[in-house]
């Protein structure tokens, strides 16, 4: 018996910048200290305003704010992200999510939420930077 996920050989995935994991659904997406620096200072703010206008206080967490009529991510303009180079570790690690890689199917479910999941023309991801981004 094989220790190997069923993605062992790999899988197709190359980012479109679509936007679409960034819309339609609520939810968390989960910020550190590290990373609102590294947003305020993409945004040319101090940390004490980006935390003001950005992100909601979770517990002990931060999460980034959605609009609430549609509950897309407070950085999605035009249907793109208006801070992809300093996004947090959480979309920067899309499609790599323990839910998505879970079986076939989860995988499946997510390539219909997401264009480039599946692309004929996306590179193969190893497995071995598939478990990097799991990390």
């Amino acid at each position: 018996m094989s220790d190997l996920p069923w993605y062992k050989d790999g899988l197709r995935f190359g980012c479109t910048e679509c936007g679409k994991c960034c819309t339609g659904s609520p939810g968390f997406v989960w910020v550190s200290v590290e990373e609102m620096h590294a947003m305020a200072a993409f945004l040319r703010i101090t940390f004490a305003e980006f935390v003001k206008r950005y992100t909601r206080q979770v517990g002990a967490s931060y999460s980034l704010l959605e609009h609430s009529k549609n509950y897309d991510c407070v950085f999605l303009k035009n249907g793109k992200c208006s801070v992809y180079a300093a996004r947090p570790k959480q979309c920067r690690t899309f499609p790599w999510w323990e839910e998505n890689l879970k079986s076939p199917e989860h995988w499946q479910e997510a390539a219909e939420r997401c264009e480039g999941i599946n692309r004929e023309d996306a590179p193969l991801i190893s497995l071995e930077e598939i478990k990097q981004n799991l990390d």
